[in-house]
């Protein structure tokens, strides 16, 4: 039941992120409240910031007060987060002026600074350490599959009236849950309630924990960023994008979307695999190779169509945003299964809301205003895309040099313990030569 109930929360909250809040406010805030890009683009940073700082807090008062163990706790915050998001939704389709819209943005940062390090928390609550990988899995390719086959238009309209008949039944079956209103459920969560015992010690932090100032946590932080960073940059420039749009994500045609949405779910199933067998930063590689790859993927078709307009007519092939499916796969399975991983229970509050915090979501609404921002200063479709080429391969190539200096350091360290003498005792004396 645990991994139903947490399976169920994290695939509706990231179904709500990548749709809702990262496409419908952009819509909101132009077409409805009549703003400019750049005026949405501010908007878009200050939700940022202002998640990742309540996440923050939130986070560390977790740990310090002990509900990041408390499971009855959590789930009540949870609750309350719930149904915040849930007027929210209902509402935003009505704002149509710029203080509402900034005090819409204010109040949702709120919830969902609250949200995330709570719900990433349950892990250690619901899901054994051996099995985050396939249920990250598992959460990543419902989610796509849920937003790629299901046909629905990009406004704020559509997405707040599919949220809000999902999020009703949602919100009653989490409110008895939370506050324990049947007997089989005060049974279930008093089962649940003491598992943090057993799994509360992340893949990562069984030979030593992983302190929240340590380069083991923040290098992973860093390199999400970087994932999180080019995903949107790049991302929000090609939705903008009519001929490349309507041919794969928007297409009228539902066997390409059909085919997007079973490469997302291929996708999320290799990466649970290879989570499971290879440390994290083989699968950082993956992500950025395949990134690049995407991009020259995209530039390629670009540069031909410049050189031969007469090619440039036919429909983009659907093979760029297949990869580009396959690579997002990879790197949201790995953020969902990384955080709980790189945490104990006495640290899950503060290390989900940094990881989260910084490398999803202040990651991915500051490149979302920075592609706006380039939008409205009329950066050519190739040079946007060779930007977030570029950056990709960087990450790539400065991944690898930092894997390569951390092995010959270790080296260095071994060679230098294996020629010190054990304690106690001294170098045998070196033999006189005789002439």
């Amino acid at each position: 039941m645990g991994y139903l109930l947490f399976v169920a929360l994290m695939t509706a909250g990231y179904y709500y992120n990548v749709t809702f809040v990262q496409l419908g406010l952009i819509d909101l805030g132009t077409r409805l409240v009549g703003m400019d890009h750049t005026a949405v683009s501010t908007w878009m940073a200050a939700l940022a910031l202002l998640t990742f700082f309540v996440a923050v807090v939130a986070g560390v008062t977790m740990d310090r007060r002990g509900w990041s163990t408390d499971l009855r706790t959590k789930l009540k915050l949870l609750f309350g987060v719930l149904v915040v998001q849930f007027v929210l939704t209902a509402a935003a389709p009505h704002i149509r002026s710029v203080p509402a819209f900034g005090a819409w943005i204010v109040t949702a940062s709120a919830a969902l600074g609250v949200g995330f390090p709570v719900s990433f928390s349950l892990a250690i609550d619901f899901i054994p350490v051996p099995d985050r990988g396939p249920v990250a899995a598992v959460i990543t390719a419902a989610t796509y599959f849920l937003a790629n086959a299901v046909p629905i238009e990009w406004s704020i309209g559509a997405f707040s009236h599919l949220m809000v008949v999902a999020m009703a039944p949602g919100l009653v079956v989490l409110g008895v849950v939370a506050f324990e209103l049947l007997s089989p459920v005060e049974d279930l969560v008093d089962d649940l309630a003491t598992q943090y015992e057993e799994f509360g010690t992340g893949r990562f932090c069984h030979e030593s924990p992983v302190g929240t100032r340590s380069l083991a946590f923040f290098a992973p932080v860093v390199l999400m960023f970087g994932v999180f960073f080019v995903d949107s940059l790049g991302f929000l420039r090609i939705i903008e994008t009519p001929a490349l749009i309507l041919t794969s994500w928007q297409s009228p045609e539902l066997s390409t979307r059909l085919a997007i949405a079973v490469v997302h779910v291929v996708g999320a199933l290799m990466a649970g695999v290879l989570y499971v067998n290879f440390d994290r930063n083989g699968l950082f590689l993956w992500v950025f190779a395949l990134f690049g790859f995407t991009y020259v993927l995209y530039t390629s078709d670009l540069r031909v169509a410049s050189v031969f307009p007469a090619l440039g007519r036919d429909a983009p092939s659907i093979v760029n945003p297949l990869f580009y499916s396959l690579t997002v796969s990879f790197y949201t399975t790995l953020n969902f299964a990384l955080w709980p991983d790189l945490s104990t229970a006495e640290t899950i509050g503060t290390h989900s809301a940094i990881g989260v915090g910084m490398a999803g979501w202040l990651a991915t609404f500051s490149s979302t205003a920075v592609a706006l921002y380039l939008d409205h200063a009329e950066v050519g479709l190739l040079t946007h895309l060779n930007l977030v080429n570029a950056l990709a391969l960087l990450l790539f190539l400065g991944l690898v040099v930092g894997i390569y200096v951390r092995r010959m350091i270790a080296v260095t360290h071994r060679s230098e313990d294996r020629a010190e003498p054990p304690e106690g005792q001294t170098k045998p004396p070196e033999e006189e030569v005789s002439g």
